[in-house]
């Protein structure tokens, strides 16, 4: 008899994590927004203490912050800090395509299309909170390939600042390229092309757009 637990059940706590983390990410708790406890005990249907557990991991991942006298709060989230973000993705993800165009084996090429095509059909039905998540999973499996497991681990602190730029971005009606297009491009050139420079490039020109993109919406926020 295997008594073994494949995957473990999430937790209430993870929960209440994961939807308190979509609702700061999606936009519905804007920046600024006051994250009154009694309330999100009410909202999330938890308890006190799991609502301070959530706040703590969400302080950590820099998307809220404890003001004196006033409590926990949605972060800002300014052009500076968001530059910064961009750079470091853009030197982290093209030296994870780069190894994974070489070192992609049939299975792990299988794993990205399935990724590639759920992202495509949450794109298609205007899913965010399905984007976010499959988008999440492709870069993961990406930097696995890769053998980038440390890098991810750096991407992994940053991943809510990303999520919710990637939300606040791919909304725009200002992309010429959609995003899903962009990810598809890079992963052609991974896939398909077996091309590490020309995947490379791809990340370049994704993140350019998206950094271009975060400016202009970050910029006309801090003006106003």
């Amino acid at each position: 008899m295997n008594l073994k637990i494949e995957q473990p059940p999430i937790t209430l706590r993870e929960m209440a994590l994961a939807n308190l983390r979509n609702a700061i990410i999606t936009g519905y708790f804007p920046a600024g927004k006051r994250l009154v406890e009694r309330v999100l005990c009410e909202e999330l249907g938890v308890s006190r203490t799991v609502v301070r557990e959530a706040i703590r991991y969400l302080e950590a991942e820099g998307l809220v912050e404890i003001i004196p006298n006033k409590g926990p709060i949605v972060s800002s989230l300014d052009w500076e800090v968001a530059s910064q973000i961009y750079e470091i993705r853009l030197l982290l993800e093209q030296s994870a395509v780069a190894d994974c165009t070489e070192k992609l084996t049939p299975e792990s090429s299988a794993v990205l299309e399935k990724l590639l095509q759920q992202l495509q059909t949450a794109s298609e039905q205007n899913k965010m909170q399905e984007v976010l998540s499959i988008s999440s999973q492709l870069y993961q499996q990406i930097f696995f390939v890769a053998g980038h497991y440390i890098a991810w681990e750096v991407v992994e602190r940053l991943n809510g600042r990303i999520s919710r730029l990637r939300a606040m971005t791919i909304k725009s009606p200002h992309r010429e390229v959609s995003g899903y297009e962009r990810i598809r491009r890079i992963c052609d050139a991974i896939l398909v092309d077996h091309d590490s420079d020309k995947a490379k490039q791809a990340v370049a020109e994704h993140i350019a757009d998206a950094a271009a993109i975060a400016k202009e919406i970050l910029s006309a926020a801090e003006s106003n």
